[in-house]
């Protein structure tokens, strides 16, 4: 008997009075062959979420199950490819159907005709257990694919063993036998997108995914293989924050996810990431991407499914042993369609019409991140970095805040800095990373001893600031003693001449820890000779006529990355120049 078609609405259909679905199965919808997922089964119901447009789908239609969950293959050529939100390439897609998403086509996540250099690691005989790497492969000029055994093979022996040479993702690389059964192995591997793939262990998180950004790597530091969220409102700038972190982190791999975004903003990616130069190695950037594009018109429910995608990808490429950094952009449009689909469903909602699971689906999500030691014995993270937009900048409604439960690293955008051009537009005062102990040895080693002191007290300096700007608005600047003067021009130097950075000049784009160090220093320098000179009677307006303040809000422009002698110089200007005031 054929399961047909009984009710249809949007995303979500229903089939009538069958047994044959499973929880979680793909399956495949009308003549069309849309693909869907099994999220309901009850004795009168089977439910059906279809990732497709269901534009013409018509009652009576059959579903044909697949008996597995919705997987994704896994091999070689996914890096520098662009998918839609169930791993379908677009590029692949333009040239068979044109510029738009057709419904039911079935093209594969790796080209099966692609060839690739592939280099056998292993021999007859030997004793392989999952995650172990056999084979290896040069998938861009950046990234080499290791080729693993699939994690649901706990231990087999190698029977046959292929030649060095050319092969395409099917060919036959391995034979091995599992308890007698003889299986084939080869470059590409399936994995269901909802569930984590597994690990050795986790380890603990030790090191910050350097950006190149003073206000994160400064102030609100991300940990390689940690959680961050980027919440703000319309306008703050949270894809352009992305995208400076995609194109400066010390990741191996940057996963993409332009969950529900707009397209003109998925172009913006495609094209930046297509001009740029990565700074390591002098190739192009898209050479160690992936792009998951699930844009605002394309259907809700892939937009469901497009985060799932994008971690397993990511988890992938972490079990090989590589750094991979996840863009997802933005989060708030994922849970609309949750909510979306849980409305069609006729679930009970809970806060603003989310579904009740909201905060569950989320800790799923955010907790597949990880600094991990993997099945082939390498070590492998991977850091999620996630947008969200809530509507009118209000950090109170329901995705913030269960996100906010679920992170590290809060990294808060502010309407008010975006509106007076401070970019980044990360507000000081609410942002907080909770990660900052956990690097004190990675900074003393790597950065300076003194690193967290000294950041300590330019964040202490912002704070004193904040506290006096409560009086400056009610009566002015002038009625302040000289010390609290001394803080307001300090705050401010630290504010537009360190916070502030421009992603348009070439040494400020991207700056490394060192000169980061070296700029706190010296605006602490300044601080303190000019602290002990007002003790000793010179007035603060002889401080300012040095123009000493002004100049070291220049010197991120002044100071080039590669000459960090300069400072020394600025060092001595400072105390030459104060030190003569009487």
């Amino acid at each position: 008997m054929k399961n047909t078609v009984y009710a249809i609405n949007g995303p979500v259909i229903k089939i009538r009075d069958t047994k044959d679905f499973a929880m979680r199965e793909m399956v495949f919808v009308g003549k069309k062959r849309l693909i869907g997922e099994v999220i309901g089964v009850n004795d009168g119901f089977t439910t059906v979420q279809v990732y497709e447009n269901t534009a013409g789908l018509r009652i009576g239609e059959e579903i044909i199950g697949t008996g597995g969950p919705l997987s994704v293959t896994l091999g070689p050529g996914i890096i520098s490819n662009i998918f839609d939100g169930i791993a379908r390439p677009l590029k692949d897609m333009k040239k068979t159907d044109g510029v738009y998403v057709t419904e039911g086509s079935d093209i594969p996540t790796v080209d099966p005709d692609r060839v690739f250099d592939v280099e056998i690691t292993v021999k007859v005989g030997d004793t392989l257990t999952a995650g172990q790497i056999y084979a290896q492969c040069p998938e861009s000029a950046l990234i080499v694919n290791r080729v693993m055994v699939p994690p649901d093979i706990a231990e087999c022996t190698v029977t046959y063993a292929a030649p060095n040479g050319k092969y395409k993702p099917d060919d036959t690389i391995l034979k091995v036998d599992i308890n007698g059964e003889e299986r084939v192995l080869t470059l590409c591997q399936r994995w269901p997108i909802r569930t984590p793939r597994p690990v050795a262990r986790r380890i603990p998180i030790n090191t910050p995914l350097i950006t190149g950004q003073r206000v994160l790597d400064s102030i609100v530091p991300i940990a390689k293989g940690g959680t961050a969220a980027i919440p703000g409102g319309f306008g703050t700038g949270k894809t352009m924050t992305q995208h400076q972190i995609a194109k400066w982190c010390d990741a191996d791999i940057i996963v993409y996810i332009g969950c529900g975004e707009r397209g003109n903003e998925m172009t913006q990616v495609l094209e930046e990431f297509g001009e740029l130069i990565d700074p390591k190695t002098g190739k192009p950037l898209t050479d160690r991407t992936v792009l998951i594009a699930n844009t605002s018109n394309m259907p809700v429910a892939a937009r469901e499914a497009s985060i799932y995608t994008g971690i397993t990808i990511a988890e992938y490429y972490r079990d090989m042993g590589y750094d991979i950094a996840i863009m997802a952009d933005s989060t708030s449009r994922w849970a609309e369609a949750l909510r979306e689909i849980s409305g069609r469903l006729e679930e009970m909602p809970a806060e603003e019409g989310y579904p009740a699971y909201l905060p569950s689906r989320l800790a799923e999500f955010y907790e597949r991140a990880g600094n991990c030691n993997v099945l082939s014995g390498k070590r492998g993270s991977v850091t999620i970095i996630g947008a969200v937009s809530p509507a009118g900048s209000d950090f109170s409604e329901p995705v913030t805040q269960n996100t906010k439960r679920f992170v590290r690293c809060f990294i808060a955008l502010d309407k008010p800095l975006a509106y007076a051009r401070h970019y980044p537009a990360i507000n000081w005062l609410t942002s907080y990373s909770e990660y900052i102990p956990d690097f004190a040895e990675y900074y003393e080693k790597n950065v300076g001893e003194d690193f967290l002191d000294v950041r300590q007290r330019i964040s202490n300096i912002l704070l004193e600031e904040n506290k006096l700007m409560e009086i400056v608005k009610l009566i002015g600047s002038d009625v302040l003693p000289d010390d609290q003067k001394l803080i307001l021009e300090a705050a401010k130097v630290i504010r537009v001449g360190f916070l502030q950075q421009n992603a348009f000049h070439k040494d400020d784009t991207y700056v490394p820890m060192s000169k980061q160090l070296s700029m706190m220093h010296t605006i602490l320098r300044l601080y303190d000779r000019a602290e002990r000179a007002l003790a000793d009677g010179v007035t603060m307006s002889s401080i300012l006529g040095t123009g000493l303040f002004e100049k070291l809000i220049k010197m991120k422009y002044d100071i080039p990355n590669d000459k960090p002698e300069m400072f020394e110089q600025y060092d001595r200007e400072i105390d030459e120049t104060i030190g003569g005031l009487k």
